[in-house]
């Protein structure tokens, strides 16, 4: 039997400081993946057809805690391994698909300020996929015996075609002459454009000599340009992840929920029916926001007949190749795996380290079937969280024993539904008759 590959410090700390957060870790996720094989595999089967020049698009639907954000994230970091380019953000009241008040820019902002590459996988990879594009037309450009410019302009000749795109290739280049004169304002100045952060036509024309910004109106049309632009610099595509749509569905304007819901239906339907070449979607989002009939996705007809579930997927059949990907729960046989993996990580890959036997992680998953039910593996960032704080206890006072803490655990939550049910009982009896608060007290 190999021996287990021992885990740098920096990422053992990276999991666990994350995993007792609540939060998923940006780095060391195959460490701690389990289950979700046929949801990964669908989705691979996507990244694949994006590198291809199709486009793809999932909603990916949990419950809070289920795992749709590590999910997400995990698909990115496979996406990146396939030499695609990822952007990703969480919509929030400030950040939206469709707005008229600068939130949908500052979503665009925010895609671009996390765009990443394999070799830039934090974020920040903006400039250097126009630093490789510009630099792979200066090689052709020498083997043609032409011109850069020239071969930059022919590459993005068919970009004037689309929304915006003859604006955009100008801003390209603008860059390949601050490249080509060492004028690095007019660099900056181009990447500024891209990323959407000019806020005033008339500074960009002064800047760049195009007449036109990244606005609320044309957020999506810029996602396309980019799409086009990665294609174009030697990646195989595009894959935004939009996550907490949630947000969406707690709008309380009527018609702002709508013009995101349209929104998401243009991007529907330019997927499905393949004009947005190397482009992926996923959307993260509860499955309230998917189905509820008055204020969710369901509510808008459109969407409804285009996202509704297969008829015939029932009795355990599945589907996983429409639009909606619902996040199957983790057995109880997933969650004992990823336990231990997460004690694994916590002893930085050194198994004479462990601080729980197999026999204390079938204890405390014992302990959260008693006093949580199977939603311990329906939704399990709570347990992960309160298994990672065993091990830090554990950690820290060698002598505790993982049997006498889950039993003090018991006694406490035991006792604090005892006094919650006195509370309760204290204020019914205040709320209906004037009595007297010791023989109220000597009754409870």
């Amino acid at each position: 039997m190999t021996k287990p590959p021992v885990i740098k410090a920096k990422e053992r700390d990276a999991v666990i400081q994350s995993l007792r957060a609540g939060v998923v870790p940006r780095t060391g996720l195959p460490l701690i993946q389990v289950g979700r094989v046929r949801e990964i595999e669908a989705l691979i089967k996507d990244i694949k057809r994006i590198a291809e020049g199709g486009a793809a698009i999932r909603f990916v639907i949990g419950e809070y805690g289920s795992g749709k954000t590590f999910f997400l994230s995990l698909v990115r970091s496979i996406a990146l391994q396939e030499k695609l380019v990822t952007v990703h953000a969480d919509l929030t009241p400030d950040r939206r698909l469709h707005a008229t008040g600068g939130q949908a820019r500052s979503l665009y902002t925010e895609l671009m300020r996390n765009l990443s590459t394999r070799t830039k996988p934090e974020g920040g990879a903006l400039a250097s996929v126009v630093e490789r594009f510009v630099t792979s037309a200066i090689s052709e450009g020498r083997d043609r015996s032409l011109s850069p410019e020239a071969v930059i302009r022919e590459r993005l000749a068919h970009l004037s075609e689309m929304v915006g795109g003859y604006d955009f290739a100008e801003v390209i280049a603008a860059y390949w002459r601050g490249h080509d004169t060492s004028d690095e304002t007019l660099k900056a100045s181009a990447v500024r454009w891209l990323r959407g952060e000019f806020s005033s036509k008339i500074e960009a024309r002064q800047a760049l000599g195009v007449r036109t910004i990244v606005d609320d109106e044309n957020v999506y049309d810029q996602l396309k340009l980019m799409a086009q632009l990665v294609r174009l610099s030697g990646y195989g595509g595009l894959l935004i992840c939009w996550d907490e749509l949630v947000n969406l569905f707690k709008l309380s304007n009527v018609q702002a929920r709508k013009s995101n819901y349209e929104q998401i239906l243009r991007i529907l339907n330019d997927v499905l029916q393949g004009t947005a070449a190397g482009m992926g979607v996923l959307l993260g989002g509860t499955p309230e926001f998917l189905t509820d009939t008055r204020r969710g996705l369901y509510s808008y007809p459109a969407l409804q007949s285009r996202l509704s579930m297969n008829t015939f997927a029932v009795n355990g059949l599945v589907d996983y190749s429409g639009p909606v990907l619902q996040l199957t729960n983790l057995s109880p046989e997933d969650l004992y795996v990823l336990l231990g993996k997460i004690r694994h990580v916590y002893s930085a890959g050194e198994v004479k380290q462990y601080l729980i036997a197999d026999e204390g992680i079938q204890q405390f998953m014992a302990h959260c079937s008693g006093r949580i039910g199977d939603a311990y593996f329906r939704t399990p960032r709570n347990t992960i969280t309160a298994f990672v704080n065993l091990l830090a206890v554990l950690d820290q006072n060698p002598q505790a024993k993982v049997a006498d803490l889950i039993a003090q655990t018991d006694i406490r939550a035991e006792s604090g539904v005892s006094v919650a049910k006195t509370s309760v009982m204290k204020s019914a009896i205040a709320q209906t008759a004037p009595v007297d608060e010791d023989l109220a007290t000597f009754t409870l």
